[in-house]
């Protein structure tokens, strides 16, 4: 199995204890005396062998700092034995804490305990046998060596993984404020399409239908009527159009005058004098929420717009009634082959209706009913409801 690349700066470290120890070999700097009861190997050349270990160990520090601990406590106990070099001391205070700092979660628990364990025994231990002082210092350097090293590993460890979970957070929120941001551009482009396409496309059937009419009627009053009808529809879709495009320039939230339940009438006037046979029988008791009553208007408007391009020559049937909290808007008009001039239609006034409702909590329909076409729209109006 082929060892993992040695990081850069591994190689650094790993150079430069090998030249510093060599170096205090060279000048006969150790540890330890060669009377010393421990050294086992006196001279300087046994000193090389723990020192090339934990130099190779340095190498493997943050690749695999596991193995790299393992070998360098073989490596230091076996300069325990010979006269000692600092460089190899360093060394492995360095391993143990990378071995915490890179290694797993669990390892880096357990060195924790382990050399905690080590510097409590190598006090308490020595002491206790030989009653001197002098070997509290056993547990002392042990602690230096082995402890020392493991705490400052997890502490750093645990500021790193609190930087990295920072980091996370601030990702997580920026990821979150874009897709807010995205979510209320896209509310706000599908609010301006519902407006722009109920405020002129009621106008705009309305000439596409008496333009056709004008065309295929070849009579000087027929003519001349249509042209009167488009007239006055192109000048009020032209008055909706500057109003929704002053409210897109000065960034209001809502068009200065927003339409109300009482602007019924006149909205059926209008669409009488496009030529559809309409009655309103409205009956709601109370304030109506203007959110709601924007709703049902503009379900009401572009229901006669979709009437006078594709119901059948009829009576168009529009009634409002309020009942258990809720307001139920309801359009009837004749459903069959139209013989007369049609206007195109995309079904976006479908959409926005739906839209409409089911952003208040209300419920929409619409479809044959016989030989008529219902829409039928449930709006509450109480708080209660619309949650």
């Amino acid at each position: 199995m082929a060892l993992p690349r040695p990081h850069r700066f591994d190689v650094y470290l790993a150079a430069g204890g090998l030249l510093g120890g060599l170096l205090l070999v060279g000048i006969g700097l150790s540890t330890r005396p060669a009377s010393d009861p421990i050294t086992l190997f006196d001279g300087p050349w046994p000193v090389l062998v723990p020192l090339v270990v934990l130099a190779g160990c340095e190498l493997l520090r943050r690749a695999a700092p596991r193995t790299a601990l393992l070998i360098g406590t073989a490596g230091i106990c076996a300069d325990v034995v010979t006269q000692g070099s600092l460089a190899t001391v360093l060394m492995f205070t360095d391993v143990i804490y990378a071995a915490v700092l890179y290694g797993p979660l669990a390892s880096a628990r357990r060195i924790q305990w382990i050399t905690g364990l080590l510097t409590v025994a190598g006090t308490l231990v020595p002491f206790a046998v030989w009653r001197e002082p002098e070997a509290l210092l056993i547990g002392v350097v042990v602690g230096v060596v082995a402890y020392g090293p493991a705490a400052t590993g997890w502490i750093v460890r645990n500021h790193r993984d609190a930087a990295e979970a920072a980091r996370l957070r601030a990702e997580q929120s920026v990821l979150l404020a874009e897709m807010d941001r995205t979510q209320a551009v896209t509310a706000e482009r599908a609010r301006m399409a519902r407006e722009l396409h109920d405020m002129v496309a009621n106008h705009l059937s309305a000439i596409a239908i008496h333009s056709t009419a004008a065309l295929s009627i070849d009579e000087p009053a027929t003519s001349r009527e249509a042209l009167g009808v488009i007239r006055e529809n192109s000048v009020a879709g032209l008055a909706e159009m500057r109003r929704l495009i002053g409210i897109l320039r000065d960034g209001d939230g809502e068009p200065a005058a927003v339409p109300t339940l009482d602007g019924l009438t006149a909205l059926v006037e209008g669409a009488r004098a496009n030529g559809l046979d309409v009655t309103l029988d409205a009956c709601h008791d109370g304030a109506v929420p203007a959110p709601v009553e924007l709703a049902a208007y503009r379900i009401v408007q572009e229901s006669l717009t979709n009437a006078l391009k594709h119901a059948c020559p009829g009576r168009v049937t529009v009634s409002l009634a309020e009942r258990d909290g809720s307001l139920m808007v309801e359009v009837s008009s004749p459903y069959g082959d139209r013989d007369g001039p049609r206007a195109p239609g995309s079904g976006a006034g479908l959409v926005g209706m739906r839209e409409r409702a089911a952003l208040l909590g209300g419920t929409f329909r619409a479809g044959p009913r016989g030989v008529l076409w219902t829409v039928h729209a449930t709006l509450p109006v109480s708080e209660g409801e619309s949650e």
